[in-house]
């Protein structure tokens, strides 16, 4: 199969003809339709992250056909049409027993394998690790089945790619992770293609107002068009002075999806008393978010981390699915620009200067 293939971060990716070996237990390959461009394959590239091992195949977020079962595989069929999931589910530790999936204690041991600890993808004798499970810059894919979310077959597939994990992530931090209430006032610190769903997400309860907040006009755009009440362009005009202006006392919900320390400082500034503020940026790995004690217990303040929208995936992605069909959540307003899977790095690099709501590679 192709792949583009991460060999050194902070390099560009190289398309290259690799091995993939059957699924075994509990697996199943996928045909890849679409692949998103993620944040987080970004950090990973070009060294943000750390601890990322190479070579890798990139990408966390697709969607396709399943194309063949491992043994042991009975809740899937060749031909269904799967979301890929970036978190796999084993349905029975404490946190998928009580309904918090996204905190399985039985994922992947180490970055860039299975859950048995190795990979199916090779390079002649040399083995090559697949990003989140899922490695969707590849145009096939073996991954758990705990990670193929089976849809109805009239969703458009390259549509349905953002479910998994753009979508989800910034809609589900809203309804899942915050639970934010109709005319709760919140807050989007960063309208990339998380921030945007944050908005969303927003638009989805009838929460009111919906601040986006952004240094990039072109983003602030986007998020208008999809839901934002007001706009603040952080480079003009201090973030939490203009949103205490909208809201009076500051927003109750404020949403950061910037791994900035300096825009988490602000998002948590621009709360309420009794306001929460949601973390679900990715920060490089050597940053240190800090915040004074006072910030917290005075005026009942809240801090807390949301992970993939604290999402179901077998009941969210469904929903997402259901919500765009009916016409109630826009996913093809955020897909800016197309991708063949050797203009990836140029996908990358649009990514990185702010010039795209969401790339999407179509295989």
């Amino acid at each position: 199969m192709q792949a583009a293939v991460l060999f050194e971060q902070g390099q560009p990716m190289r398309t290259e003809e690799i091995e993939l070996a059957p699924p075994q237990y509990g697996e199943v390959r996928v045909r890849m339709v679409a692949g998103g461009i993620c944040h987080s394959c970004l950090h990973a590239a070009d060294g943000s992250w750390t601890g990322i091992p190479v070579p890798i195949v990139l990408g966390d977020e697709g969607a396709g056909v399943v194309e063949e079962l491992g043994p042991g595989v009975h809740d899937l069929q060749v031909g269904d049409h799967v979301i890929l999931s970036w978190a796999p589910t084993c349905g029975s530790c404490y946190y998928c027993a009580t309904g918090r999936p996204v905190l399985c204690e039985r994922g992947a041991p180490q970055a860039g394998t299975l859950l048995d600890g190795t990979t199916r993808i090779s390079l002649g004798d040399q083995p090559v690790y697949q990003f989140a499970n899922v490695a969707t810059y590849a145009s096939h894919s073996v991954v758990p089945a705990s990670c193929a979310i089976p849809i109805r077959k009239d969703m458009p597939l390259d549509k349905a790619a953002l479910i998994g994990c753009s979508v989800m992530t910034g809609v589900g931090s809203v309804i899942n992770t915050a639970g934010v209430r109709p005319g709760e006032s919140m807050a989007v610190f960063g309208v990339g293609g998380i921030g945007l769903n944050a908005i969303q997400g927003g638009g989805l309860v009838s929460a009111h107002p919906i601040i986006a907040v952004d240094v990039n006009p072109q983003k602030l755009e986007y998020a208008q068009s999809l839901g934002a009440s007001h706009l603040v362009d952080a480079s003009r005009e201090d973030p939490v002075t203009a949103i205490q202006r909208i809201t009076g006392r500051g927003a109750e919900y404020t949403f950061v999806a910037v791994g900035e320390s300096s825009v988490f400082a602000q998002g948590r500034e621009a709360l309420a008393p009794g306001g929460t503020c949601v973390l679900i940026g990715a920060p490089p790995s050597d940053q240190d978010f800090t915040f004074k004690a006072g910030l917290l217990g005075r005026e009942e303040r809240v801090i807390r981390g949301s992970t993939y929208g604290s999402a179901r995936t077998r009941a969210d992605f469904p929903r997402m699915v259901e919500l765009y069909l009916a016409g109630k959540l826009k996913i093809d307003e955020l897909i800016t620009d197309r991708y063949g899977l050797d203009e990836a790095n140029e996908a990358f690099r649009a990514l990185a200067a702010g010039e795209v709501a969401r790339g999407l590679i179509v295989f």
